[in-house]
């Protein structure tokens, strides 16, 4: 795999310890976290867990992570500050299953940066990976989240009641997925759509 990704607006590319002020200023907030397993997070709690995403650059062993930080370079000229975080996890080898997920600052939400971005990695995920099966899961409560799947493509595929406890409560569980050949051909279609002439 070759970094950085570039799409439309964003630059895709793994972390770096100078990112450490602006993951903070994401995972320090309760809005963020209020449908995570994690509270929010104090800075060297931050500190910590950035070292570890630095090393998570590759798929080779089952749950391994690839995680890459959104950033928006805006206009020329201007820092290119992370805005938030897509990941992709190898959960089966043999099945060539993957998961994915995303966290955004809420500043940035609404405008199809996550969708952009998680876009972006099924295309890795579905073509250089070569993976069968990729899905999503999210906190039933969490509609945006569930909105942006939809988006993509991923059907939901169950819908667990109170499947674990989550923050001292019983919580449900929206599980949402995508097949290679859904995808390359939901990808086809769009380049044929943009390859038309406009009548």
């Amino acid at each position: 795999m070759e970094f950085p990704i570039v799409t439309q607006r964003l630059i895709l590319r793994p972390f770096l310890l100078d990112d450490l002020d602006d993951l903070y200023a994401i995972q320090s907030r309760p809005d963020v976290t209020k449908y995570l397993y994690w509270s929010p997070r104090t800075r060297d709690e931050v500190r910590e867990v950035l070292a570890r995403k630095v090393g998570q650059t590759g798929l080779s062993r089952q749950d391994d992570a690839l995680v890459l930080a959104m950033t928006n370079p805006g206009k020329p000229g201007t820092k290119t500050g992370v805005i938030g975080e897509v990941i992709l996890w190898l959960r089966s080898v043999e099945h060539r299953q993957g998961e994915v997920g995303f966290v955004m600052h809420p500043d940035h939400q609404g405008h199809g940066f996550a969708t952009e971005a998680t876009s972006a990695v099924l295309d890795l995920a579905f073509g250089e990976l070569g993976l069968h099966r990729v899905y999503g899961r999210t906190d039933f409560r969490n509609e945006a989240s569930a909105a942006l799947m939809r988006r993509l493509g991923m059907r939901q595929e169950a819908h667990f009641l109170q499947n674990e406890m989550f923050k001292g409560e019983w919580g449900d569980e929206l599980v949402f997925a995508l097949l290679e050949d859904e995808w390359l051909t939901r990808s086809e279609i769009k380049k044929a759509e943009q390859a038309a002439p406009i009548s």
